[in-house]
Order: C-alpha cells, then structure tokens, then sequence
C-alpha cells in the first residue's frame, strides 16, 4: 500500500490509496462514519479492475482528518484481531 496526498487542509484531505480496493476503502469509511465529527467520508474508483482509490475524508474541525483516520485504522486493527481470534478458537 502506498499512500499519495494530493490535498490536505485543518478539515479535510483528499489521498490516493495506491495497491488497495474496495475491501479496506469500505471498511475505512464505514468505520469513519461512526466519529461525530466526520462530516464526509467517501471513495471512488475511477475504473473497478486497474482504478486506483481516491479516498475524501472532510471532518469539522474539532478533529484533525489525519487523527479521524489514525483512530478508525487502530479500531479497524482491533476488529480484525479479534475476528482472528474468535476464528482461532472456533477451529
């Protein structure tokens, strides 16, 4: 994964997320739209099997997109560990 800011401002960013998909751009959003101080959180695709995502995060200023979206990948991480382990012990 790579990651390519084209815009940043106090309330908003707008990066590329270069080697992902819909899989990690939907859970993000999803994730962000649970933060009250999210205003927009959306992504596009430009072309579905070579499009590179576009992810846009606008929050409303009391929180910083780049702390909305450090959070939502930390509760994201917490989620998927413990998936894992329930499926862990499951097997």
């Amino acid at each position: 994964m790579e990651l390519n800011i084209i815009e940043e401002t106090p309330k908003k960013i707008i990066m590329e997320i270069k080697g992902e998909s819909h899989t990690l751009c939907n859970a993000l959003k999803n994730e962000l739209w649970g933060n009250s101080h999210v205003k927009i959180a959306t992504y596009t695709i430009k072309h579905p099997l070579v499009g590179i995502p576009t992810f846009i995060l606008e929050t409303d200023g009391e929180v910083k997109p780049r702390k909305a979206l450090i959070d939502a990948s930390e509760k994201l991480k917490k989620d998927v560990e413990k998936f894992r382990a329930q499926f862990k012990k499951e097997i």
